[in-house]
């Protein structure tokens, strides 16, 4: 509990309790990162799991992969920093741990599927069904981390 409370005197978190327009801004850009992330990874995933074939996987996967990887980092850093705020609170919200747990699973998701065979093989075209599996279990996990993390405010 002291480290939840000394992060609510961080300068960072004093900055946001203390200024409204910071604050905005620094929510502004976290929905940002989360609209990149999940607009992005949606679009891969659908693709993946058989959605617009036309659409060759080889072309589109490395730029939607690096949009999704930099709305993820701007998600994180910015969700750090909103974290800060109400530590204690946020700590003991249900849906904000559910939040943390399926970014968990959803992060080593990704690793999996872009560490695996049959995703170097889907760059050539060929989509297996463990990529389709994993791609179908990305598309739920982040939109459920994004019902989670609208689901705080209501806690």
């Amino acid at each position: 509990m002291e480290l939840l409370a000394g992060l609510g005197t961080w300068p960072g978190a004093v900055l946001l309790q203390q200024n409204g327009t910071i604050y905005l801004l620094v929510n502004a850009s976290h929905i940002l990162g989360i609209a990149l992330l999940i607009g992005a990874i949606l679009s891969l995933d659908l693709r993946l799991i058989g959605f617009f074939p036309s659409v060759p996987v080889a072309v589109v996967a490395p730029f939607l992969s690096r949009i999704a990887a930099c709305g993820l980092g701007l998600a994180l850093l910015t969700g750090a920093w909103l974290f800060t705020v109400r530590p204690a609170e946020y700590a003991g919200n249900a849906a904000f741990l559910w939040k943390l747990g399926l970014l968990l699973i959803a992060l080593v998701n990704v690793a999996a599927q872009h560490r695996s065979a049959a995703y170097a093989m889907a760059m050539t075209g060929v989509v297996s069904p463990p990529v389709r599996v994993r791609a179908f279990a990305s598309a739920t996990l982040w939109l459920g981390v994004l019902l989670a993390g609208r689901w705080i405010g209501f806690l």
